[in-house]
């Protein structure tokens, strides 16, 4: 029996994105469905009469940045949201972050792939079961240019997992069929598994240079506490690292952000970070994001072999959480 269609209790605005819990083994069954992770900004769509609003995760307004985008999807019908992944395909057909940070550059190569929608004519779509939810998308959505759906793949986890690492892709989301939408919760009904170690950490500081910087200090959220896990110096050239600190240099604070600091010792791979390695430091407000890629996790959630990507404004700090 179909779902009944249900008006909206409120004026059609922003809805918060239902987050995926980080996995390290797929799930499997019959109720769950798979799509690839895709390397890009989550992006929500509001068809608000006859105005089409990008927005970020973090509520931003991304109009001026993709215009292309919100008119390749003015047809759709007013009263729609639509959620999905804004992403820059590679020479190699495969999602690239960097390439989508040059996004001015790069507009021939930036899809939007739409995954779930979660309004339909002013009428409420989050209750309804996800399997009910992608045949309303499939309906509303015409692929064209610079749009087009994500795949739901009929694979099982196993030959999912090895068509990702195959390919040389980020990822595995797995979703439940029967799940709702529930907005900010991450629940588990949709989770996540990264091939490729990598992922989102909160700048809380800086080792300052003649360019600026010459390191960043990360960390991610365990509670309400930011632990500290890595200083970064790998994947700067003196250009980003003149424009990452014009970015982060107005966060500075006298107090030190990370709960976990100072350590004891260095530890065996130089990582720790000391009371008097603390002294050449420059603190700040945990509001800034960085993409980064590893080798691995230490016993003692440090990372090894890091690299910086890029910054991330697309990433609320507060939900930076450790993921592998």
């Amino acid at each position: 029996m179909k779902s009944k269609f249900v008006p909206l209790s409120k004026p059609l605005t922003f809805i918060e994105s239902m987050e995926c819990l980080p996995v390290t083994v797929v799930p499997e069954g019959a109720t769950w469905t798979y799509e690839i992770k895709l390397d890009g900004f989550r992006l929500e769509v509001v068809r608000d009469g006859a105005e089409t609003t990008l927005y970020s995760r973090n509520a931003n307004i991304l109009n001026d940045r993709f215009p292309y985008i919100a008119k390749a999807l003015s047809g759709i019908p007013g009263g729609t949201i639509l959620d999905g992944e804004l992403v820059a395909l590679g020479p190699d057909g495969r999602p690239s972050f960097n390439l989508l940070q040059n996004f001015r550059s790069a507009e021939s190569q930036i899809i939007y792939y739409a995954f779930d929608i979660l309004a339909y004519k002013n009428r409420d779509l989050t209750q309804f079961p996800l399997s009910e939810r992608r045949g309303i998308l499939a309906s509303v959505v015409e692929r064209q240019e610079h749009i087009d759906l994500s795949a739901v793949s009929q694979m099982s986890a196993k030959e999912m997992l090895a068509f990702v690492r195959e390919q040389g892709l980020e990822g595995v989301v797995a979703k439940r069929s029967d799940s709702i939408y529930q907005p900010g919760q991450r629940t588990g009904a949709w989770s996540k598994h990264r091939i490729n170690l990598g992922q989102e950490f909160v700048i809380g500081g800086y080792v300052p240079s003649n360019l600026g910087l010459d390191s960043i200090i990360i960390g991610f959220y365990r509670g309400k506490d930011l632990i500290y896990a890595s200083r970064v110096r790998a994947g700067f050239v003196p250009a980003t690292r003149r424009k990452v600190f014009e970015q982060i240099k107005h966060l500075t604070t006298p107090k030190c952000p990370f709960a976990n600091l100072p350590e004891a010792a260095s530890g065996r791979w130089g990582q720790g970070l000391t009371a008097e390695k603390m002294k050449e430091c420059v603190w700040l407000k945990p509001e800034a994001v960085a993409q980064i890629e590893f080798l691995e996790w230490t016993g003692a959630d440090h990372l090894r072999h890091t690299k910086f990507v890029a910054l991330r404004d697309d990433k609320d700090p507060r939900k930076v959480v450790k993921e592998t």
